[in-house]
């Protein structure tokens, strides 16, 4: 499928104001870096605790934040999550023996600070266990005569904790009315739960944490791999076609990748696992789009295309157009929605797609490319392969260049 059919732009003679945004965007990202001493590490790289807590009614994250602090030593953040009662806690806590205490920490903070009103001898149903909850009703139910033996005890504890975990809910129940629903549950029962239990107005829905020397460890992998997959790219890409052409593709990675993270850094948002895994994707992706217009330069190249080497990487580009704005543009949708509604957790993994993918999608023409033609300048010693400059109407036959075979 074309979309543009016979096009015949001049990208070569207008790369310049890429050229020069790629310049400003690395530099503006490289001073962010530099200001802020490194890119912004999630919990995966720097170690700390991650809570995702669900309210029944959401205080402000100021509130939240305030109250953690005067508990929790270390940096805290507090993120929102749009469209929901949640809200994402990080602690900032390095130490080991911080990390082991501070779930119960943040636990018994929110507790005096948003459930004022509960009571110290009722079990928070929202934030207990099967087991818990189990050890808390079978005396009172056995004093009751409910008639439970140890094995409908369990059911039920278990129907309890699985009623309130799954959706809508998702681990709050606002009523302990909302149970007399359940398999065995009678009235006697709900009213043994409704003496020994009461109704947070929050519950944990997951706790991350990671201790400061796997974070480290898990930072250098992440580094060690990109690294390796662009090295085995370029040894590749110099197999496949010539050594110079692998170095324009893997110089043109490292300037998505450098950009991506600069830009991260401006808009201080974490890099974690998610945030290496989209990196990684668009390492593949921008080496792909970058391999089909060297492609299709060798194959002009073999066919003997009369005209400049400049001519002939503007002719591979406009032949490679249609295929790179129907994979690109599709790509870009997809990731533009995700970033949108995708959510807080998936907030960085989409904003690299988007990025990445702008970035990656001009870098192949606009990077990649003039490498090439200023290696040719280089090596054939012109000034400007075949034109007085870029822009240049006087254009003379390309010699022969070696392709791989």
């Amino acid at each position: 499928m074309e979309i543009f059919k016979k096009t015949n732009y001049d990208f070569i003679g207008n790369m310049w104001p890429f050229i020069i945004l790629s310049l400003v965007l690395t530099v503006a990202g490289l001073v962010s870096l530099w200001i802020n001493g490194g890119p912004k590490y999630g919990i995966d790289f720097n170690g700390g605790a991650l809570m995702d807590v669900n309210f029944i009614n959401r205080p402000s994250a100021d509130a939240i934040r305030t109250a953690l602090r005067q508990k929790i030593s270390g940096e805290i953040e507090v993120q929102e999550v749009g469209g929901t009662q949640e809200v994402l806690i990080q602690t900032g806590a390095r130490d080991d023996r911080a990390l082991q205490i501070v779930r119960g920490d943040m636990i018994a903070t929110l507790n005096s600070a948003f459930n004022k009103n509960a009571s110290e001898q009722k079990l928070d149903i929202n934030l207990s266990p099967q087991a818990t909850l189990a050890d808390r009703l079978r005396d009172p139910l056995a004093r009751a005569s409910a008639g439970l033996s140890e094995d409908q005890l369990q059911s039920l504890t278990k129907a309890i904790t699985g009623f309130r975990d799954t959706p809508p809910r998702s681990g709050l129940i606002s009523s302990l009315d909302q149970l007399s629903s359940l398999p065995g549950m009678t009235p006697k029962i709900l009213d043994v739960i409704k003496q020994e239990c009461q109704i947070g107005n929050f519950a944990i829905r997951s706790v991350e944490i990671v201790g400061p020397k796997i974070g480290a460890d898990l930072r250098q992998q992440a580094i060690n791999v990109v690294l390796i997959a662009l090295a085995a790219m370029l040894v590749y890409i110099a197999f496949r076609f010539e050594w110079i052409y692998g170095v324009a593709a893997v110089i043109a990675v490292f300037h998505d990748t450098i950009i991506t993270i600069g830009l991260f850094s401006l808009f201080r948002k974490q890099i974690d696992l998610t945030v290496i895994a989209a990196l990684l994707t668009l390492v593949g992706y921008s080496m792909n789009d970058t391999i089909v217009t060297f492609d299709r330069i060798r194959e002009n190249l073999k066919l003997g295309v009369r005209g400049s080497f400049i001519d002939i990487v503007n002719l591979s580009i406009n032949q490679t157009l249609s295929r790179t704005i129907l994979t690109s543009g599709l790509t870009f949708i997809t990731a533009v929605c995700l970033f949108i509604w995708g959510g807080q957790v998936l907030s960085g993994f989409s904003f690299a797609l988007v990025v990445g993918i702008m970035i990656g999608t001009y870098s192949s023409i606009f990077v990649a490319c003039p490498i090439l033609i200023f290696w040719r300048n280089l090596a054939d010693g012109r000034g400007a392969s075949g034109r007085p400059s870029v822009s240049g109407n006087s254009v003379k036959a390309a010699k022969p260049v070696k392709t791989a075979k």
